[in-house]
């Protein structure tokens, strides 16, 4: 063999002995993720400390894993290293990452590809090394999978360049934020004072189109999705965040800041004694012509059917007795007196809707139905309602001061102020109740413009006032009523016996918002009340009468307090306590969630869970073993509750919605649940 045929072999062996320790690890592949370890340098160059080192990851279509911070749900990745020789220490960068919704919550992270850059620190420099990663990823689709990726990579003493991984690692250390330290933006952070609101503005020169924001607390702490805008003059952005955790820690708040050129993170963060102003209010978006007509009609629609709710008919029923007095009255009084309570109706529907104009402009959450929540509002609405009572049992004539109401029930007379305060009384009992199609009226309009706010609420009032409408256009229709007499005794004490179970459900609902000492006290007041209008006046069998009265109250009390008939066959369902961030782990086990969101004052609520959750078939089919049944008591305020609800653009209860492998953002049910709609619901979400 020649000279120089045995310089070629040797340099090839050499060539080919170089190349045999390629700067990238075998991949370790998945169905849903592949990775390797990569490094920029093919071997370790003598004296060489520390080398560029990379995690390179490519995910399958529609799968993503998270940033060093999630989110409300996830796990961060993770590696350990423990496994290799010659390795002092490794410190894992972080790129900036992009912020995506699933199940309607908020999470950070990486979608198709990402490559983290690792800085590795040897322990003893210029010596070969064997690098062992065990990489661990949560990723996420419709369901989410943990993975464990071993990945190994020798390097042996040497040099040389891998001309390509030293790129990618470049390339993705380049999206890692800077220390803001590095930079000339100032940000300042303020907590509400129930630490359930955090409001960030940062101000200096950049480029602030589609600017975001992400920040970082104690791992129990995660943030909701944020209301972001930027200054018009472009010198400043400003931001709030929903905190989902207990008290948080301000002095461990972290900021990552990223814009159309900036990437930086701040760890030294002002904490400021004051929310910072927004830089201009949040426009909303303005719907066509043929949207509001549309939405007119369902908010009208919505509104008529609350007239048959249980929460309004004892107002009805009021009404209906005072129509049997004026059968003797001229048609144009009666006319105007149901007039006089269509616009008591209107008139409330108008008054809510600037109180929630008013609540918006200062920034607070409105739903429907809230002021059920306040027990100070309860306790007004319970005594008033007692006098409603006491009034129509006969016990009193009672008038209140001039501009109230003169009389709140008369036979005879030219005044409407009481046809006016019944209307507004039975739009006031509506509030608790949602029926069908109101949910989807409320949602555009508290997250439309102030027109249609107006708009909506003023047509939910025409629904409501139907009724009304309808005697004052035909007024003879009274007329045509029997005559009274004795049977109007029995029609009376149907009717006073659903004022007195409308008044024990409120106090029912009073113990569960307050206390039962509360309660009690409130009790106590209209017993002594009663005595006293009873001696005051003199009533002839007055006792017999407290004594029913007392009698009715319990005998609606008590299927209250049981929930449910003797006669009905019921299965008991093992609720879990409402965790908005429990939904995706369960669904990333094949689970399906089964969310109702309920209210000791919403009637509606108690009806769905009377007549169809507590059945068969549908409470059978709860308790499957993939089947988690999670309750939302809203009966007092919670917020995370009403985060939850606004996410998915309703304002009121009640509100079921049913997830699953086959359905991650949830089938949202109508407000009155059937049988039927569930268990499709339920089938149509497996997979």
């Amino acid at each position: 063999m020649g000279l120089t045929k045995i310089t070629a072999i040797c340099l090839a062996i050499c060539l080919w002995g170089v190349n045999a320790f390629a700067a990238k690890s075998d991949a370790f592949t998945t169905q849903a993720a592949s990775a390797k370890l990569i490094t920029a340098e093919n071997a370790i160059a003598p004296n060489a400390g520390v080398l560029s080192a990379g995690i390179s990851v490519a995910l399958s279509d529609g799968w993503k894993t998270y940033w060093r911070s999630p989110g409300e749900v996830g796990l961060p990745p993770e590696i350990d290293w423990s496994g290799s020789t010659n390795l002092a220490s490794a410190e894992m960068l972080w790129p900036a990452p992009t912020r995506f919704r699933a199940f309607g919550i908020e999470n950070f992270g990486y979608a198709k590809q990402v490559t983290f850059p690792i800085r590795l620190t040897l322990t003893d420099p210029g010596q070969p090394a064997v690098l062992k990663a065990d990489v661990f990823l949560l990723v996420c689709s419709d369901v989410c999978v943990p993975q464990d990726l071993p990945l190994t990579l020798n390097l042996p003493a040497g040099t040389g360049i891998d001309q390509s991984a030293a790129a990618e690692i470049a390339n993705w250390s380049a999206k890692v934020p800077t220390d803001s330290a590095l930079s000339n933006l100032v940000a300042k952070a303020h907590f509400s004072d129930d630490k359930s609101l955090l409001t960030v503005a940062i101000s200096g020169p950049a480029d602030w189109r589609g600017a975001d924001i992400f920040p970082e607390i104690e791992d129990s702490i995660a943030f909701g999705k944020p209301d972001i805008r930027a200054a018009p003059d472009g010198n400043s952005v400003w931001a709030t965040f929903p905190i989902f955790g207990d008290d948080p820690d301000p002095s461990t708040l972290a900021l990552t800041l990223i814009t159309a050129d900036t990437a930086v993170t701040f760890e030294t963060i002002q904490i400021a004694a004051s929310a910072p102003e927004p830089p201009f209010a949040k426009a909303k978006a303005s719907a066509g012509l043929g949207a509001r007509l549309w939405m007119l009609l369902v908010a009208f629609l919505g509104g008529l059917i609350l007239n048959v709710m249980p929460c309004v008919l004892p107002v009805l029923s009021i009404k209906f007795i005072s129509a049997l007095k004026m059968s003797d009255r001229p048609i144009t009084q009666t006319r105007l007196g149901f007039l006089a309570s269509a616009a008591g109706t209107v008139s409330f529907m108008w008054a809510l809707a600037a109180a929630v104009l008013v609540l918006q402009a200062l920034g607070m959450s409105v739903g429907w139905g809230l002021q059920f929540q306040n027990a100070y509002f309860l306790i007004a609405l319970i005594l008033v309602l007692a006098v409603f009572t006491a009034n129509l049992v006969g016990l009193f004539e009672f008038g209140l001061p001039q501009g109230l109401m003169t009389r709140l029930s008369h036979s005879k007379g030219n005044g409407y102020a009481a046809d006016f305060a019944t209307g507004m009384f039975g739009a006031v009992m509506a509030t608790p109740c949602s029926a069908p199609l109101l949910g989807t009226a409320l949602a555009f309009a508290l997250t439309g413009t102030p027109k249609d706010v107006v708009m909506i609420f003023t047509a939910m009032g025409i629904g409501l006032a139907l009724p009304y409408l309808m005697i004052a256009a035909r007024p003879q229709w009274v007329s045509q009523l029997p005559k009274p007499g004795r049977w109007m005794a029995a029609v009376k004490a149907v009717l006073v016996a659903m004022l007195f179970g409308t008044l024990v459900w409120l106090l029912w609902v009073l113990q569960a918002v307050s206390n039962l000492t509360v309660m009690a006290a409130i009790v106590a007041i209209l017993a002594t009340i009663l005595i006293c209008i009873i001696w005051n006046n003199r009533v002839k069998n007055g006792l017999p009468v407290a004594v029913a009265l007392m009698a009715a109250s319990a005998g609606f009390a008590l299927p209250m307090i049981l929930e449910q008939p003797a006669t009905v066959q019921t299965t008991t369902l093992n609720w879990v306590p409402f965790s908005r961030s429990d939904i995706p782990k369960h669904v990333s086990l094949g689970h399906r969630v089964f969310v109702d969101v309920t209210a000791d004052w919403c009637l509606t609520c108690k009806a769905n869970k009377v007549l169809v959750l507590s059945r068969d078939p549908v409470a059978g089919a709860l308790t499957a073993p993939d089947i988690i049944a999670m309750q939302a008591d809203w009966t007092r305020p919670d917020p995370e509750i009403q985060r939850f609800l606004e996410s998915n653009d309703r304002f009121g209860i009640p509100f079921n919605i049913i997830y699953g492998p086959a359905s991650p953002e949830g089938i949202v049910l109508s407000e009155v649940l059937t049988q039927e709609s569930i268990i499709n619901a339920l089938t149509q979400a497996a997979k």
